[in-house]
């Protein structure tokens, strides 16, 4: 690997993230780059007075797989783990947590160049604080001007409305989806793992946390005092994607007064949904009985609906990025060229983008 001459500083902070991006203790990343463990705490602890020889940053770099002009720029922006809205935090280790966090962060270098260079959508977004979820999704709806019709590509509609969308690369199921407030804009992440209608139902709960619990603890007064706060949080988010997804006057009108699993397999294609979430929908909104309610989940478990997706959707991607990647194009910055003018890895730009394809490109 050739490593470029550098005249700023060695970033210890930038070290810290393209670690914990790649899941590595000290002891791993010692152990692959022959360092010891204290060297590697040393450099990121006060790497700024005792930064990493040029061979040793070689070996930093290589191992890593991160440019070695990387570690030499400004400070990323933080993302306090407390702002942050995991989808799946309780099946989650702290590594998965941490390597989320960091592609978080990695994300704001993206979309500091974008924005500082397209016109992006304004955030269009309402204070919803203390609402309840039908009722939230019943506004944003209305504000949005939706109606009651299905919502034909929800990332695109979440990019037109201010939401910075990013995918996520994680090569696990317990990581499903994130997001945060960042400067005044709402961030969702994806990841491109799950079916396209997990995904989809993922980036409507994930707009449940970033309109109902912003800025504010949404468990001060918890309706069922026998839950967690973050399981009161979950299940409002939950209720609210469901109700955005399916309106329930949409629903009922749709919906035959006696329900067979061929018909949620036929009906679910109208929202773009799981066949499991309009079971649980219908369940919700008073449409079926528990007992219709349990035999229809029974069916759908027998065939293999919860792991696998009958007559499964596209996967929904990024307008912005399709848009601006031939824009960049057009003034010589290919993917592997912005990649390198952002100074990050190429399969973190493209993975970050919806675009994991480009990077055989």
């Amino acid at each position: 690997m050739c490593l470029e001459k550098v005249d700023k500083e060695f970033n210890p902070d930038r070290f810290k993230v393209a670690r914990l991006r790649r899941k590595m203790t000290y002891r791993k990343l010692a152990e692959q780059t022959g360092l010891s463990s204290k060297t590697i705490s040393k450099y990121e602890k006060d790497g700024i007075n005792n930064p990493p020889s040029s061979e040793s940053l070689k070996k930093i770099s290589q191992v890593l797989s991160y440019p070695a002009q990387f570690f030499f720029e400004d400070d990323i922006d933080e993302i306090s783990t407390e702002t942050v809205s995991f989808r799946a935090l309780s099946k989650m280790t702290a590594a998965q947590r941490d390597a989320a966090i960091s592609a978080g962060r990695l994300s704001l270098i993206v979309n500091n160049y974008i924005q500082d260079n397209f016109e992006l959508p304004k955030q269009d977004f309402i204070d919803l604080r203390g609402c309840d979820p039908e009722v939230a999704a019943e506004t944003i709806r209305e504000h949005w001007a939706l109606g009651s019709k299905k919502i034909g590509n929800l990332i695109h509609l979440l990019e037109s409305k201010g939401v910075r969308v990013f995918s996520l690369s994680e090569n696990t199921l317990d990581v499903d989806a994130f997001s945060f407030w960042k400067d005044g804009l709402p961030f969702i992440f994806l990841n491109n793992r799950k079916s396209a209608e997990r995904s989809r139902f993922d980036a409507a709960h994930e707009l449940g946390h970033l309109l109902l619990h912003k800025h504010a603890s949404p468990f001060d007064d918890p309706i069922d005092v026998s839950l967690s706060p973050s399981r009161v949080a979950e299940q409002e988010a939950d209720n609210f994607a469901s109700a955005f997804l399916m309106p329930k006057a949409s629903v009922a009108n749709a919906v035959p007064n006696y329900i067979t699993i061929e018909d949620i397999i036929e009906l679910k294609s109208r929202w773009s949904v799981s066949a499991v979430s309009l079971i649980f929908r219908l369940y919700k909104a008073n449409l079926i009985t528990e007992w219709q309610y349990r035999k229809l989940m029974e069916e759908a478990s027998i065939r293999g609906y919860r792991k696998e997706e009958p007559q499964p959707i596209p996967r929904e991607k990024s307008l912005i990025f399709e848009k601006i990647m031939p824009m960049l194009a057009k003034e010589g910055l290919g993917v592997k060229s912005f990649a390198k003018e952002l100074k990050l890895p190429l399969d973190e730009v493209t993975n970050l983008m919806f675009m994991p394809s480009l990077i055989e490109r």
